[in-house]
């Protein structure tokens, strides 16, 4: 009588072949690892703008419902229930969300442009002095005692590797100039270079 175990085997055998034309499971969990912070970055946007987002009524019902969670442990549960959700959809589905959201992160390339032009602007401060004598030219109004200490501390900072207190400070403090100056503009042109004399 032949083995039932050994007929078994020689099929467990091929089908473990075929497993490797599959995924692995670390690129799996890559996959879902991605498709989780996707839903956690829809249940972190204002509720009116996820009704707007192109998916599955079921999907958008669990975000929305993982919105309204406050306690935490709640929240964490449905947030995996958000994940796989996520999993549930298709190729296609997945990809219009993601356009959805970088359209959404468009709005804000100035914004980008702009923070980055006072970070450069802030290293400046740092490396040069002759920056702080422009930013002063431009903003008489600043308290200059206060700007040096600040940038002295900065570079204490860097270079004890410390946590960056002032360096934060002194971003704030480019941020405000930056919005009493330009109403919301785009700065991307401020470079960090040191600007032309207006006058």
């Amino acid at each position: 009588m032949p083995n039932p175990n050994r007929g078994a085997c020689g099929f467990q055998s091929s089908e473990f072949e075929q497993e490797y034309e599959r995924p692995s499971k670390s690129e799996l969990k890559r996959q879902m690892t991605v498709l989780q912070k996707l839903g956690e970055e829809l249940v972190n946007e204002a509720r009116d703008r996820v009704k707007r987002v192109p998916m599955p009524e079921d999907v958008r019902d669990a975000i929305l419902e993982c919105q309204l969670i406050k306690d935490h442990e709640g929240r964490r549960r449905q947030l995996q229930y958000v994940g796989k959700k996520m999993r549930t959809l298709d190729e296609e589905e997945v990809a219009a969300i993601q356009r959805t959201i970088d359209s959404w992160k468009g709005l804000s390339k100035a914004d980008t442009a702009a923070m980055h032009a006072m970070e450069r602007r802030r290293d400046k401060l740092l490396t040069d002095d002759k920056a702080l004598t422009v930013l002063l030219s431009e903003n008489p109004e600043l308290d200059v005692q206060h700007l040096r200490t600040l940038i002295r501390n900065a570079r204490k900072e860097q270079a004890e590797n410390k946590p960056p207190k002032a360096y934060r400070e002194i971003f704030q403090i480019l941020k405000q100039i930056a919005k009493k100056q330009n109403g919301g503009k785009d700065e991307a042109d401020e470079d960090g270079a040191e600007p032309e004399d207006d006058e």
